[in-house]
């Protein structure tokens, strides 16, 4: 973390220093869905654990009720692989705030960047690729594929989808364009939460020449019938498009929360029976408009409720 960051009086996040924590005093806040440990996801992070380690450390934070024990944000597959390899600790992010809100739940397998990263750092340890083939479950010609997938990605976009489900045809795509564009074309895709190749094409298309890595590449097989109006068109669709993105991801944050506020006021309406009663002789239209809102599957009869 930088130091300017102390003096901008920005929140830091995490503590500047890891901190190793034996793995008794880490405290799950979910519990693994059954056959869990069975998944490719769960192999594969086993794998690579027992291979290279841990190339992530876990995100915890002080659990406030009890001394020397700390809640487990994230890592919770990690945590569970190396209790399988039998070791005792680990070294862990110290979260200053609860903010679990933040972390990327949806991420179901390791993500493509960062699995580049465990196979590089293997390689680098002095791994035979064939080791880090079966440590991940895929074939040879895949893992050298990957270890080429950050070659002509500019840093910037690769931080951005350092996390992002995006596959190895996409980056093929990117490497096509400037790395200004790079970035721009990565930020799209974590805007759309699209990461196909056919979107890639997409952005590739309507991108000036200029931006382009080598403009005779631009337009190959399946690309020729698209017309200059189209690609105009695109263009500006894309960059109205991603004023649309920004202006979202600016306003997201602060509607999610006066939608969170007005679900909890109205469940908490709905949970008095005379209200419900009250709603229900007089504005039953606004009863079930509520209910909808506040996600209510079923509420008490409206006769107990009156009486």
């Amino acid at each position: 973390m930088r130091d300017e960051t102390r003096n901008t009086g920005t929140r830091v996040a995490f503590e500047h220093d890891c901190k190793v924590v034996a793995l008794t005093h880490l405290v799950p806040l979910k519990i693994l869905r059954p056959g869990t440990k069975e998944s490719q996801t769960y192999q594969q992070i086993l794998g690579s654990i027992r291979l290279v380690g841990l190339v992530e450390p876990p995100a915890v934070i002080p659990d406030p009720d009890r001394s020397g024990r700390y809640l487990l944000l994230d890592g919770h597959l990690r945590i569970e692989a190396l209790k399988d390899l039998g070791i005792t600790e680990v070294k862990c992010l110290i979260a200053t705030d609860d903010e679990t809100y933040t972390y990327n739940k949806r991420v179901s397998r390791i993500p493509p960047i960062q699995q580049n990263r465990m196979i590089l750092r293997a390689i680098k340890l002095g791994v035979p690729e064939e080791k880090i083939a079966e440590a991940f479950h895929l074939n040879i010609q895949t893992i050298k594929r990957r270890t080429r997938l950050l070659e002509g990605i500019c840093a910037d976009a690769a931080e951005i989808l350092k996390d992002a489900p995006c596959p190895a045809a996409s980056f093929d795509v990117l490497r096509r364009m400037a790395s200004m564009r790079q970035v721009e074309a990565a930020e799209l895709m974590v805007g759309q939460n699209n990461f196909t190749a056919a979107f890639a094409k997409a952005i590739l298309a309507a991108t000036p020449e200029a931006m382009i890595v080598d403009p005779r590449k631009k337009k190959q097989a399946g690309e020729r019938a698209v017309t200059a109006e189209q690609i105009s068109r695109l263009e500006r669709e894309l960059a109205s498009l991603q004023i649309q993105v920004k202006s979202v991801e600016d306003t997201y944050g602060l509607d999610n929360l006066h939608l969170t506020l007005a679900k909890g006021y109205v469940r908490k309406l709905l949970g008095n029976p005379r209200v419900v009663a009250w709603l229900s002789r007089h504005r039953q239209e606004y009863l079930t408009e509520f209910q909808s809102i506040a996600e209510i599957e079923s509420i008490a009869p409206v006769t107990n409720a009156a009486q």
